[in-house]
């Protein structure tokens, strides 16, 4: 299974496309609102990213809701 991290917001639609996709597809994720965790802000920002979602499966970065790229790395597996 992927180590799949959400980097959300409480305003963002398509971080709640994002993660209803995830939990479509049976795939457990980690989320951290950047509105509440000053550290998740932190950590993005520290990635060079300001908006959101933001997706790390495996390390590897997805920026927005890229239904194509999110299949592509967890078919990796």
């Amino acid at each position: 299974m992927a180590n799949v991290v959400v980097y959300t917001s409480s305003t963002c639609p398509y971080c709640v496309t994002a993660k209803d996709y995830l939990k479509e597809k049976g795939v457990d994720y980690t989320e951290k609102n950047i509105q509440t965790d000053k550290a998740a802000r932190k950590e993005l920002m520290g990635m060079g990213h300001m908006g959101v979602p933001v997706i790390l499966i495996d390390g590897e970065e997805v920026v927005g809701f890229d239904q194509e790229k999110i299949d592509d790395l967890l078919a990796r597996e």
